[in-house]
């Protein structure tokens, strides 16, 4: 059986079509990214920006297409932060019900969480326990810590998921205006990340494992391991100690978007609010005192996939 995960996040639109092996790991047969800004302008307006919707509506009809030619028999569209916030989100799911046949979902924090923890752990192969995953988007940051099914004697179970209410494109908007950012602009934002670390009452000590998912840290990786055009191969998997998040997150803070584009693997859309997904980063990075964190290309989508592929929620393809 062939399935198909979409995510609509608040910077992204993803696709992801698996099969499920003999030993219990995804297959992936496509995976895609586009950007549609589809969060720009929410944290300020509470609603979405029609050109941003007709951004996501061509992606949607372009994975329809996708979807069918791959004969998938299951799919699922998860949505996220930004559509959480948004008054108009029923427009969106009008256009998404029309252009796909398939009724799109918000989903909790809370969940988004726990599919991230999921598609993370059958990902990285035997993490040692516990694990902690953060998954750094544009609108939110999903912590979750739990265990992985290393050994005989273990499961995979989450412990508890916190999500808080920051991301890289609601930071950047919200207060690093700059171009680069200001110091005051960045000691502003960093208070208000602690903050919400503060109130999140999660228990960031004894890490066994951190993991990263999400595109601002395999972006941060990529710009660790020097690369001048993004490969996914080399960075799913890969570390960085925590002197390089805070030498990358410096970086970034004390560059101009078009600076760091030229850099090679940051496309310009990411490039825009990278800056401020990597203080987020480098803040919990702070907390949790890992000597490094791991960056996993495996994520959320993984996870719905998963869920999909063992009986999970999941709808019928309509036949258009």
């Amino acid at each position: 059986m062939r399935v198909a995960a979409i995510d609509c996040g608040t910077n992204t639109l993803r696709l992801f079509i698996a099969a499920l092996d003999a030993d219990g790991s995804l297959r992936e047969l496509d995976r895609r990214l586009t950007f549609v800004g589809l969060g720009e302008g929410v944290d300020a307006t509470g609603c979405f920006a029609p050109d941003a919707l007709a951004r996501a509506f061509r992606a949607c009809e372009q994975y329809s297409e996708i979807i069918a030619d791959l004969d998938c028999t299951r799919t699922r569209f998860v949505a996220t932060s930004a559509t959480r916030d948004a008054s108009n989100r029923e427009e969106l799911f009008a256009g998404v019900r029309e252009r796909m046949g398939i009724e799109p979902e918000v989903i909790s924090g809370v969940e988004e969480s726990e599919l991230s923890f999921a598609g993370a752990v059958n990902g990285i192969r035997c993490p040692d326990n516990p694990v902690l995953v953060m998954d750094s988007g544009g609108g939110s940051t999903e912590l979750v810590r739990g265990t992985a099914a290393c050994r005989p004697d273990t499961v995979t179970a989450v412990e508890r998921g916190v999500s808080l209410d920051i991301g890289s494109r609601r930071l950047r908007e919200r207060i690093l205006h700059g171009d680069p950012p200001t110091a005051d602009e960045i000691g502003e934002a960093r208070g208000l990340v602690r903050r919400e670390l503060d109130d999140a009452a999660l228990d960031l000590s004894g890490i066994g494992s951190f993991i990263g998912v999400a595109g601002t840290v395999t972006s941060m990786t990529a710009l660790a391991l020097r690369l001048r055009r993004y490969d996914r191969a080399r960075v799913h998997g890969a570390t960085m100690s925590a002197s390089a998040v805070h030498g990358v997150t410096g970086g970034l803070l004390t560059s101009t978007v078009a600076e760091v584009t030229s850099w090679g693997p940051v496309q310009p859309q990411r490039a825009e609010v990278l800056c401020a997904g990597a203080l987020i980063v480098d803040e919990v990075v702070r907390r949790v005192g890992s000597a490094e964190i791991i960056a996993s290309e495996a994520d959320v989508l993984d996870g719905v996939a998963l869920g999909l592929l063992s009986d999970g929620p999941d709808q019928e393809l309509r036949s258009r």
